[in-house]
């Protein structure tokens, strides 16, 4: 049986070390360059009532320290650092690298960005420069260099937050730069020619190279280009992204020693491998935001909350921005209801986050985000955001004891940006084909379960865990199949969906076929992909009820495996459609299609029992997780529902200093924080 408490999924991550903080960190963005020098004192004074201890100065401000080319003027810096530093309040500074200023591109024109089409990026926006162009190299560097020689151990300096959300808005770049780079990191990754034109398979459509200088990055062409070289140019970019942070890292780590960290975006920006990145941060933080079409966004925050605490190991992390209500940039900009920011806010730190930031603290009267939702909105320190913000800030002040517990989970479920790189091509079976979409199902169902998840690589440690879930692993390689199939022959449970194992790392398909990897903890391969036409639906029949299934069907090859479940329409009528294997200690499950929620939950419910797990039996829109410390643990309950509703549970809540003698009362959208003593 396997051991309830996991491993760390993010094995080898460096040992992360957090900021000089007596609370839980509270705040966000500070932009005081945008206003006048009269507003900064009020700012400060609200920052009191507010309860903030940190804000993060200096990300977009490049153009007003560095005024020309090597000439410098802190002078303004310096004086909003000593007002913070004065007010007890710390300092996250930022270098401001995501934005050169005019002056740069007015002296490196060659340094712009090239979109696949061929199209330089101009300036106005951010994120508009080449990361290979040797010139921002220099100009970012030197900026970071200048920074922490004049503030590398300024008190008020606490931590050092470089660049902001790498390869947002732009991350694959076609300049002459990046191509030149690309040609050198093929060279170092593959040695030879001969190599690269095998793992590229490059017989196929004529494609084979002679020289390193005949190969272009894969922009713009008149059909599909081949996926194995964008899928490797996926790679590169994250690569170069990387070494960008890494530049500017070590050229902070050089005159200071405070913690360094760039924010990360979660779930919701796939262009970087957040899993290499974290090993390379002294703090991981994220910025994760509510898609406003999203009914349930509870949901998806929670899941962004978990892969950020996965990816740092679980250690605890920094929630880096969320916003107070609406954002500017979606298509419908929803305001948060009342209360719904601190349920937000306490979702994330129940799921490891021991800082909770903004952006921003004050709304911008200009620019593109002015829409954008801010601590002190634009009606001021009377409007209910603001009273809410000061009330956040007493909560968490009520929260101090949490800091440095850690969550605990049974279940894993498989997270690979490099699979989803790959997926995301041009010319696969279905449109409706999303990693997105499946593993927000298997999550979702877990959530409403009350059973808490971690992220993990097909190729980490999951012996700790009962239950691993494979949504969509549509890459994978070939130890990493190994190690799973080793799992599942160790005692472990692995659910796998449709669409798993059909490539390698080079995104060509397996030999043996689809799925053939993970034939031994399945007992199957997948001799057809069998996808349905728009708004088709079939069905699936297990356990003696009739769900509903759409998108996906497959013929199974069984090899071994027990069936189920079978198709009751569409073109596997009849056929296998989920099934069951036993291998060595251990249990594989396949399902074959997308059923519906019923179904699923049908069929997840004869997987817990497998893996010796149990719903919670929460009230609808409850979510409970736990926190574990040295001497006590932490349940922070969120009432996401309109109704009252009751559970058992003893212990204090620290929110309201309410001792409970086996029963929590909480109202709709109320939140709990509930400590309960563990004997010695």
């Amino acid at each position: 049986m396997h051991a309830t408490r996991p491993r760390a999924t993010a094995a080898g991550t460096t040992a992360h070390r957090w900021p000089d903080l007596p609370q839980i960190a509270y705040g966000g963005d500070y932009t005081p360059e945008q206003w006048p020098r009269e507003v900064w004192a009020d700012d400060i004074a609200r920052m009191h009532d507010a309860g903030v201890n940190l804000v993060s100065i200096g990300i977009f401000a490049w153009g007003l320290l560095e005024i020309r080319e090597g000439d410098f003027d802190f002078g303004w810096l310096d004086e909003v650092i000593e007002m913070l530093h004065a007010a007890g309040i710390r300092v996250d500074l930022g270098t401001p690298t995501a934005s050169p200023p005019a002056w740069f591109f007015a002296n490196h024109p060659d340094a712009r960005a090239v979109t696949r089409d061929g199209v330089a990026l101009g300036f106005g926006a951010r994120g508009m420069v080449s990361h290979s162009a040797p010139a921002y190299r220099e100009a970012s560097v030197r900026i970071a260099t200048e920074l922490a020689k004049r503030y590398g151990n300024h008190p008020a300096v606490v931590l050092w937050h470089v660049h902001n959300e790498y390869g947002v808005p732009v991350g694959e770049d076609y300049s002459p730069h990046a191509v030149r780079e690309w040609r050198r990191w093929l060279e170092n990754r593959y040695g030879s020619i001969e190599a690269l034109n095998a793992a590229w398979g490059t017989a196929f459509w004529g494609q084979h190279y002679e020289q390193w200088e005949h190969i272009g990055a894969p922009a713009a062409a008149p059909s599909v280009v081949n996926p194995a070289q964008r899928l490797d140019f996926a790679r590169f970019t994250d690569d170069q992204l990387l070494s960008c942070f890494i530049a500017e890292r070590d050229a902070i780590r050089a005159h200071s020693d405070r913690p360094i960290t760039t924010n990360f975006m979660a779930n919701q920006h796939g262009g970087v491998d957040l899993w290499k990145w974290a090993a390379e941060v002294d703090v991981v933080s994220d910025d994760h935001y509510l898609w406003a079409a999203d009914t349930e966004a509870e949901i998806g925050l929670a899941i962004a909350a978990d892969l950020t605490r996965s990816v740092g190991g679980g250690d605890p992390w920094l929630l880096m921005e969320h916003s107070t209500s609406a954002v500017n940039w979606q298509p419908r900009n929803i305001a948060k209801r009342p209360g719904e920011m601190a349920r937000n806010s306490l979702s994330h730190l129940g799921r490891g986050a021991d800082g909770i930031l903004f952006f921003q603290w004050r709304a911008s009267r200009s620019g593109a985000e002015k829409f954008h939702s801010a601590m002190v909105p634009h009606a001021g320190a009377s409007s209910r955001v603001f009273r809410e913000v000061v009330d956040l800030g007493a909560k968490l002040g009520r929260l101090a004891e949490v800091r440095g517990s850690r969550v605990h989970a049974d279940v894993a479920i498989l997270w690979d940006f490099e699979s989803f790189w790959a997926q995301d091509l041009e010319w696969r079976p279905s449109v409706d084909l999303s990693h997105d979409e499946r593993i927000r199902a298997y999550y979702e169902r877990l959530w409403r379960d009350g059973i808490t998840v971690d992220f993990a690589l097909p190729g980490h440690d999951l012996s700790g865990y009962r239950l691993v879930i494979a949504p969509a692993q549509y890459l994978l390689r070939a130890a990493d199949a190994e190690n799973l199939n080793a799992y599942v022959a160790g005692g472990g449970v692995l659910v796998s969906s449709f669409f798993t194992g059909v490539v390698d790392e080079h995104d060509a398909v397996h030999a043996g076929g689809f799925g053939a990897p993970l034939e031994p903890s399945l007992g199957l391969r997948v001799d057809e992909h069998l996808p349905l036409r728009e708004d088709e639906v079939a069905g699936i029949a297990f356990d003696g009820e009739t769900y509903a299934a759409d998108i996906w069907q497959e013929d199974l090859a069984i090899s071994g495996a027990d069936v189920r479940a079978v198709y009751t329409a569409g073109p596997a009528a009849g056929a296998p459609a989920v099934t069951r294997n036993v291998s060595g200690d251990g249990v594989g499950w396949y399902v074959s299609t997308r059923p519906d929620a019923a179904g699923l939950r049908a069929i997840m419910a004869s997987v817990y029992r497998d893996a010796g797990l149990e719903p919670a039996g929460l009230p609808a829109g409850v979510e409970s997780v736990v926190r574990h410390g040295d001497d006590a643990d932490y349940r922070v309950v969120i009432n996401h529902s309109d109704e009252t509703v009751s559970l058992g549970m003893s212990g204090v809540d620290l929110l309201t200093q309410t001792t409970l003698e086996g029963t929590l009362v909480l109202g709709g959208g109320e939140v709990a924080v509930v400590r309960t003593s563990r004997p010695q």
